[in-house]
């Protein structure tokens, strides 16, 4: 009982802390409140009325899971299969959302045809295209864009290590700046995102991972890539503490670049946490509380989004299951749809 009334209260206090830093940030900015979403399933979305319900009711963004990348859209080189984004839309539509989209240029989900490209001339041709196209199908619709996804290989260090793809092995790193003119060629007004992880722990290798993606930023920049914002994926590993000194001065470098920055996959990797509830639950409010202090301490993102809303429908179970037998607890809401400390943290900064 004790420690239930310490996390209790240690949970209460952080959240009173985040929500005056929030607030005193945004009064000082002038900005607005910060607009919150979340990852969407299509099956679920199709046929689960309480999950499209939270859907409506704590969301102003949404962006699928499936559907945008290559292996949904793209089963051959001529057909583009638009069913998944097109229902999201129209949802988001339907209830005053906005959706966001993910992705144009990523290393995984590709179809095997896609993947069999060799060459410059061939890559180049159906990156542009496929840009081309999926842009400009959603043009004024779309807002905001991953346009790179995870360009940084896992163990990046400054000025070194692109991953693995059938983009670099082709083009290198200029396939970034193609998808970030071809995109911006095709809808001026959209917002145009790299988005990338593991920049956020508190260890030497987060912290190689935030200079490495710094100098591609200034790179790309240098070579006048249109780079909006970088997106924090933020799919926080619960037992490891926020770097806070080291993300602010990393939002701070972006933002002297003017690039603004966004979180864009946020859950927190619970599977070395420990099992009671109250527990983890408030350890996992405080890593989210710590992420967006960190950054509200120098800007004020221009949205934040969780991979997923609720428990019930999560990608952490397939990778990071719990030895324990308990169920993970990644994500804001519960599998029964009731708000969590973690969504009590975010709302603390978005308002709700």
């Amino acid at each position: 009982m004790r420690r239930r009334e310490f996390v209790a209260a240690t949970a209460a206090a952080t959240l009173a802390l985040l929500h005056r830093g929030a607030t005193d940030g945004a009064a000082a900015a002038g900005q607005a409140k910060i607009p919150f979403g979340a990852a969407v399933r299509d099956g679920p979305l199709q046929e689960d009325e309480a999950y499209r319900q939270a859907l409506v009711k704590y969301c102003q963004l949404v962006v699928g899971e499936g559907g945008l990348k290559w292996v949904d859209l793209r089963p051959d080189p001529s057909t583009f299969n638009f069913h998944q984004p097109d229902r999201l839309l129209a949802f988001a539509r339907r209830n005053g959302m906005k959706m966001r989209g993910h992705t144009l240029a990523w290393y995984a989900a590709m179809p095997d045809w896609a993947n069999a490209i060799t060459g410059a001339a061939e890559a180049e041709r159906e990156l542009t295209t496929h840009i081309e196209t999926v842009v400009g199908r959603y043009r004024g619709e779309i807002p905001s864009w991953d346009v790179v996804n995870e360009a940084l290989s896992d163990d990046a260090k400054a000025s070194v290590g692109l991953r693995d793809s059938v983009w670099a092995a082709a083009l290198g790193e200029r396939y970034i700046d193609i998808a970030l003119h071809t995109a911006r060629a095709v809808d001026p007004q959209v917002q145009l995102v790299i988005n990338d992880y593991g920049l956020e722990a508190a260890t030497e290798k987060a912290k190689a991972r935030r200079l490495a993606l710094l100098d591609l930023v200034r790179r790309l920049r240098d070579r006048g890539a249109p780079l909006d914002a970088v997106g924090f994926q933020a799919h926080l590993p619960g037992d490891l503490d926020i770097d806070t000194d080291g993300v602010s001065q990393f939002v701070a470098d972006l933002k002297s670049m003017d690039v603004d920055v966004l979180v864009t996959e946020l859950d927190v990797i619970d599977d070395a946490l420990p099992a009671e509830t109250a527990e983890r639950d408030a350890i996992v409010a405080r890593r989210v509380q710590d992420l967006l202090a960190a950054i509200l301490s120098v800007t004020q993102p221009s949205a934040i989004l969780t991979w997923g809303l609720t428990d019930r429908y999560t990608w952490v179970p397939i990778w990071y299951k719990r030895n324990d037998g308990h169920p993970n607890r990644p994500l804001p809401l519960t599998d029964t749809f009731e708000p969590k400390p973690m969504m009590q943290a975010i709302q603390a900064v978005v308002g709700g």
